[in-house]
Order: C-alpha cells, then sequence, then structure tokens
C-alpha cells in the first residue's frame, strides 16, 4: 500500500473565543436550565480554555436580520388581527411590538458566511500544504476534499479547482459526510490512488467551520457541550506514490469499521435556525467498541511479534477526551506510556472534527520523531464508522 505523505499545513481559526465567553453567553440566555448550577464544573471538565473560531462568537449568537414576524409574514399578521376586531392603530402597535422581537437567524444566515470563511482558509491550506511539498497546483493530479458543516452545491472541491487554480483534468474527489473521520479516510482513499499510479499526486484538503452548530436558543445538556467542544481549523497534505525528499511519513496499511445500528447517536440536523450537531450519551461506549475492533486488527497484523512490536505514536481523534482514557486502559500493558499526548495537547484547544488527526500529526512531526518510528493514526465518525491507518516515520 504504500503511500508518502508530506507534513500537513493546519490553518486554525484566527478569531480566539474563550470558554469563560461562551458560559457568560449560555448563563444569561438559559439562567433557568437544569444544568445551570452546574455549568462551570462542566465547562472547566472539558479542559479548554480557548479555542479558534472562522468567525467571531458575536456572528453565531447574533439575532437574524428579520422580525418575529418573519416567518408568516407583516400583511398575513395584519389581515387575522382585523378579522379578530382589532382597530387600525391596535393593529399597527402589535405589528411594531411583533417585529421589534429579535428572530434567530435562518440556515442561510448562519450558513453563508461560514462557507465563504471555509473556502478561504481551505485555499490558504491548500497554498501552505503545496509549498511544504515543494510543488505547485499543477502538479496536482487528484483533489479530495472534505467540510461537512457548510453543506454547499458546489463544494469545495470546485472552489479550490478555481482558486488555486487547478488543472482541467484533475480528478475531484469531495467528501462532505466524511465528518471528524475525514483526516483518516482521506489518506486511506489518497493511499489507494498512489497505489494504483505510484506517479500520481492527491492533495487533500479538509475545512471545517464547526461553529455553525453553536446554536443560542438549544437549552439542552447535549447543546451546551457541543458549545464548549467545537473549534474551527482547516487542514491540507499531499500525498505521493514515490518517497519526495519532502516525505515525513510512510503509510503501509489501512482499515475500516463501521457498527450497525449506531446511526442515530451523533447526527447533524438541518433546522430553521441552521445545523445542530445531536448527540446521544450512548456514543462514547460505541466509539469504544470500534476502538477494541482496531485493537484487534493490530493485534492480527502483528501476530508474528506481539512481544517486541508496538507503535511510537498514536494519532487519534475518537471525538473526546473520554475515548482517549479508555484507549490508554485498553492498550497492551507492554505498550510504552505518553502514545497519546499528542491527541491530547490537540483538544486543549478544541475538537477539529475531520481536521484533527491532520493537526494532531503536525504537532507530532514538530516535535520531532525518529525516522523508524511506527505511527498509527486513527478517527471515529457518526455513523459509527472508523478508520486507521499504520505506517512509518522517515
Amino acid at each position: 500500500m504504500a503511500a508518502y505523505l508530506c507534513p500537513p499545513a493546519v490553518i486554525h481559526g484566527e478569531h480566539a473565543v474563550k470558554t469563560s465567553q461562551i458560559v457568560a453567553e449560555v448563563r444569561d440566555r438559559h439562567p433557568h436550565a437544569a444544568w445551570a448550577p452546574r455549568i462551570d464544573g462542566i465547562a472547566a471538565s472539558t479542559g479548554i480554555e480557548t479555542r479558534g473560531w472562522m468567525l467571531p462568537l458575536e456572528a453565531a449568537v447574533a439575532p437574524g436580520n428579520g422580525g418575529g414576524l418573519r416567518a408568516v409574514g407583516i400583511g398575513s399578521a395584519q389581515e387575522a388581527l382585523a378579522r379578530d376586531g382589532f382597530t387600525q392603530q391596535d393593529v399597527d402597535r402589535v405589528i411594531t411590538a411583533l417585529e421589534a422581537i429579535p428572530a434567530p437567524q435562518t440556515v442561510q444566515e448562519r450558513t453563508a458566511p461560514a462557507w465563504e470563511a471555509v473556502q478561504s482558509y481551505g485555499e490558504r491550506a491548500a497554498r501552505g500544504a503545496l509549498q511544504i511539498a515543494g510543488l505547485d497546483a499543477a502538479d496536482v493530479d487528484c483533489l479530495i476534499t472534505s467540510h461537512s458543516t457548510t453543506p454547499a452545491l458546489p463544494g469545495l472541491d470546485i472552489a479550490l479547482a478555481n482558486k488555486l487554480p487547478l488543472r482541467n483534468d484533475v480528478m475531484l474527489l469531495p467528501a462532505t459526510q466524511w465528518a471528524c473521520i475525514a483526516g483518516t479516510r482521506s489518506l486511506a482513499l489518497a493511499a489507494d490512488l498512489v497505489a494504483a499510479d505510484p506517479d500520481r499526486v492527491v492533495l487533500v484538503v479538509i475545512a471545517e467551520a464547526l461553529s455553525t452548530t453553536y446554536q443560542p436558543a438549544d437549552d439542552t445538556l447535549e447543546s451546551l457541550i457541543v458549545r464548549l467542544l467545537f473549534a474551527d481549523t482547516a487542514v491540507a497534505a499531499v500525498v505521493t506514490g514515490r518517497q519526495r525528499r519532502e516525505s515525513v511519513l510512510r503509510l503501509d496499511a489501512a482499515w475500516h469499521h463501521t457498527l450497525p445500528g449506531t446511526q442515530d447517536l451523533h447526527r447533524l440536523e438541518t433546522r430553521a435556525d441552521g445545523t445542530h450537531f445531536v448527540m446521544d450519551r450512548r456514543g462514547p461506549r460505541a466509539v469504544q467498541e470500534t476502538v477494541t475492533a482496531m485493537w484487534e486488527w493490530l493485534r492480527v497484523r502483528y501476530q508474528d511479534d506481539p512481544d517486541a512490536w508496538h507503535p511510537d505514536v498514536l494519532l487519534a481523534h475518537p471525538g473526546g477526551t473520554r475515548v482517549l482514557e479508555y484507549m490508554e486502559q485498553t492498550m497492551p500493558d507492554a505498550w510504552p506510556s505518553g502514545l497519546l499526548d499528542y491527541s491530547r495537547d490537540s483538544y486543549t484547544s478544541g475538537n477539529r472534527g475531520g481536521a484533527a488527526v491532520f493537526d494532531i500529526m503536525r504537532r507530532a512531526h514538530d516535535a520531532g520523531q525518529k525516522p523508524g518510528d511506527r505511527a498509527v493514526l486513527y478517527s471515529a465518525a457518526p455513523g459509527l464508522t472508523a478508520t486507521a491507518l499504520e505506517g512509518e516515520w522517515l
């Protein structure tokens, strides 16, 4: 399967949003929520003090451009009031009062600016990855893209094909529903593509504005957690079938796993006021099942050398620190400690969704890895589905 990966480019959201700002906004908006007395402890338990967003917090919590009558229209409201015997003066007064009521942003108001940001950040990451790899846009033979939180058609692939620009004959492979698994699954697909043609150059770009799932009106505990966790990031990397001077990691094998009957545990829902990320409390336990299955894959892969082999670094995005703890508890006792340090470090500034594994890998690369060190990359996503890769630092 050998595929060669150059260091990724990582572009963090430029607007720093502090946890204290989110807590203050949520507390003011939902003072009587069942979890309100515990909000400080809940926020502290995430371990996140600041996360980067592509747009400021004010953009997420601002009211929509229309008033309280946007859904039914002023004309319909006037007719209804007149039929009920209101005088024209009373009708005008009621209409004025209703129009002054702030309305939530619409899907268009939430998504449009975020989609522009996703394209801009994606372009910056793509150009950065090409520069790191010592390549030009004209060298790219295939572009794989992912962006789950800003649905658009045409998508990020077409946007980048025009912005960079790419050759007219480049293969475009958009994957808008990969979500958190985009990092590992895009690399697995890229590895298959270069295995078929070792001269092929594949550019992977993932850009996620997860802050669009910040929904001010929601008062559930799960919605509070979503507000506190997510960060916005764009990442990109070049994958080739032949080793280059800039290559830092060789990918040797890929593994995929899907759990039936778990499609409702994590999902995006598009409602009138935008995109909502819905979580079920059973989710972490289901993700743990994919971790157990990955351990078994690695055990079988190295069954001829069970005592001597172990990864030197584990670049994992299982969706949260709770599953990271489970990974530490269930990995073989003989494996060294600290394998998940870079994964934990990435989480201290937010959950980056599909961009997370590239961010974690960049942290590991910047810290320095010895040639010959073994790496395992893992991520899980709504579905529930997981992909892992195993390879060697160069």
